[in-house]
């Protein structure tokens, strides 16, 4: 539901609440009481599911997730001129959705992945409200990257399967795929946002204007 249509059942709600505080007497028969309670209880509950489903929703885009600034220098990343950032270059040929780039590699592909995203989000907002926010070149991931959200797009691609570093080693595409060899392990894709460590050299791509 649009969040225009959200404030609107909001304010009519509060609007039909005002009215039954004032007029009370509407509540004598049975009509009224069949309007009072779904003023008081029908309408708020619907009215939190639906700002619960749109704010879920949101929390999936890029823009949310570079609403922090803690989170500044990883959107940075995305626009780096190096086809060795991980990151940029996915960001950049649109190997993932630009406006759900962060959700999309770091959201868990199990049953409940996006479940536990979520909760993963509630947790962030606890260390960063709560507690102590590390600086953003001290951030690390919960545990370590599963091979599973790479091969959700690349297995079976072509550049995949047949890619000549992956097929140099018979043993190196079944670990991958197995997850007994990290995609983003020392010497593969190691090189993902690297932020704290861009010196002066960093180039950044100006979105093709």
């Amino acid at each position: 539901m649009p969040t225009i249509a959200i404030v609107i059942l909001v304010l009519f709600s509060a609007a039909l609440a005002g009215v039954l505080v004032a007029r009370p007497a509407i509540t004598l028969s049975r009509a009224g009481k069949v309007l009072a309670f779904g003023v008081f209880f029908f309408l708020p509950l619907f009215s939190l599911v639906a700002g619960m489903e749109n704010e879920m929703q949101r929390s999936e885009s890029t823009a949310f997730c570079l609403s922090c600034h803690i989170m500044e220098p990883y959107g940075k990343s995305l626009h780096i001129d190096d086809p060795s950032y991980l990151a940029g270059a996915h960001f950049q040929n649109h190997r993932v959705p630009a406006d759900e780039a962060c959700y999309t590699c770091h959201t868990n592909y199990a049953m409940f992945g996006t479940v536990k995203a979520k909760f993963g989000g509630l947790r962030h907002l606890y260390i960063y409200y709560l507690g102590k926010p590390p600086l953003p070149e001290n951030i690390k991931l919960y545990e370590p990257f599963n091979n599973r959200e790479c091969l959700h797009c690349h297995l079976g691609a072509r550049s995949f399967e047949q890619g000549a570093t992956h097929n140099a080693d018979p043993a190196t595409l079944p670990a991958i795929k197995a997850n007994t060899l990290s995609c983003v392990s020392s010497g593969c894709h190691d090189t993902v946002h690297n932020v704290g460590h861009w010196g002066d050299k960093v180039k950044f791509w100006d979105g093709g204007s």
